[in-house]
């Protein structure tokens, strides 16, 4: 590597924003931009394919569930083609296993919506290795119920059928739970 392209590097601000969230993508944007990062918005998963092959960023926001796909497909495509991008996942379905999964496509972080620039931002300069601390409330019971609903639809490669079966549930009463938003 040649000096230019290592001081790049370090002086690289490019950020990614993948979401069909229209408003949320603009106000994430401009408060990324007020951080002093080059924001690329794209609002879904084609556009954020589309912005890697073009020109990779340093960094990327990506959700995870968009109108057309899954946004690890976006952090998969990051991270070959550039190693050394941090890519975080936000989700308003949060859960253990797709977090699990997409660390392993390689997300340095998975953040919950709604998550704020700042909060974000923080997700996206850690050190690597760096701990989290615990969080200071326990889940809830319901929340263990849904996260463990949750790894099972993952296992079944979110086939709804296969995993009522699984649970032992009714498939219609599944749809209605993985519907709703995950309890505190």
């Amino acid at each position: 590597m040649q000096m230019n392209e290592i001081a790049k590097e370090k002086t690289d601000k490019s950020l990614l924003i993948v979401d069909d969230d229209k408003p949320f993508l603009q106000r994430l944007a401009r408060a990324m931009e007020s951080r002093g990062f080059e924001v690329i918005p794209a609002e879904s998963v084609e556009a954020g394919l589309h912005s890697v092959s073009l020109d990779p960023p340093a960094y990327a926001v990506v959700d995870m569930r968009l109108g057309d796909g899954n946004g690890l497909d976006v952090i998969e495509a990051i991270r070959r083609v550039r190693p050394d991008s941090r890519a975080i996942v936000l989700t308003g379905y949060g859960n253990i296993a797709t977090a699990v999964n997409a660390v392993k496509l390689g997300a340095v972080n998975y953040l919950a919506k709604p998550a704020d620039a700042d909060e974000i931002l923080a997700a996206l300069t850690a050190e690597p290795g760096a701990k989290v601390s615990p969080p200071e409330n326990p889940m809830s019971a319901d929340r263990v119920r849904w996260e463990h609903i949750q790894r099972v639809f993952e296992m079944c490669d979110r086939n709804v059928s296969e995993t009522a079966r699984r649970l032992n549930m009714h498939r219609r009463t599944l749809q209605r739970i993985l519907a709703k938003r995950a309890p505190r």
